[in-house]
């Protein structure tokens, strides 16, 4: 297989790694998710409305992770001009994959430093989504998630990686999309109160198993890099 290209296996690949994540997005936006619920007056607390906020909220972010991939993607293309340019991304790629797996484990949290890189970019952002508040309506709720999408993330910033490794804006946009609904479950548990389920995924025994599952699957991208480049 082409590490690069994008079938069916990397697209079901980007899920698993968003589901597997669950535990970093339960500590990091978990309090955002229930901030949003307890903002909303109790009077309007009703399931159906709560849960209208909340996928609106989770879709528009997942928006801007398709937006994001789209054109991290569109850039790849430019840099992959050369061979040599194109194994680099794809070894970059398959090295960030590495380092998100350490971080999910809570092993080594080298991947904070990375999340630093949008900080600057989230100052500016960070006002426009509390002018949204308190959200009460859907378009509301989806303008606040497409801001909340680029909020400073390592997980997401792997996963960009990824994308401007295949260097196809399309492609890049549906790898961002399949790992944001990966980490739909987790997110709407969290602001459902599901708390069975958030507290299966945040297990350290779980944390290890998605680690050492996204640790396979890129040393498998360097084993079958090495492999094509060889040929």
């Amino acid at each position: 297989m082409n590490p690069t290209g994008l079938d069916l296996p990397p697209v079901m690949a980007a899920f698993v790694f968003g589901l597997m994540g669950g535990a970093h997005c339960i500590g990091m936006c978990g309090g955002i998710m229930s901030a949003l619920t307890f903002a909303v007056p109790p009077s309007m607390r009703h399931p159906a409305r709560m849960g209208g906020l909340l996928l609106s909220y989770n879709l528009g972010r997942i928006l801007s992770y398709m937006v994001a991939g789209a054109l991290v993607a569109a850039l790849g293309t430019l840099i992959s001009l050369s061979p040599t340019a194109r194994v680099l991304l794809q070894t970059f790629a398959a090295l960030m994959l590495i380092l998100m797996a350490l971080y999910i484990a809570n092993w080594w949290k080298g991947l904070l430093k990375v999340e630093a890189i949008g900080r600057h970019l989230w100052r500016y952002i960070e006002p426009l989504g509390r002018r949204l508040m308190p959200v009460v309506h859907i378009p509301q709720a989806f303008t606040l998630g497409a801001l909340w999408g680029w909020l400073p993330c390592g997980l997401v910033y792997s996963m960009l990686a990824w994308s401007l490794a295949i260097a196809d804006p399309y492609q890049g946009a549906m790898l961002m999309g399949a790992f944001g609904l990966g980490t739909l479950p987790a997110l709407l548990a969290t602001g459902l109160a599901a708390q069975q389920f958030s507290q299966l995924i945040r297990h350290p025994a779980t944390r290890s198993i998605a680690a050492i599952t996204i640790i396979g699957f890129a040393v498998w991208q360097l084993w079958s890099l090495i492999g094509h480049t060889a040929h």
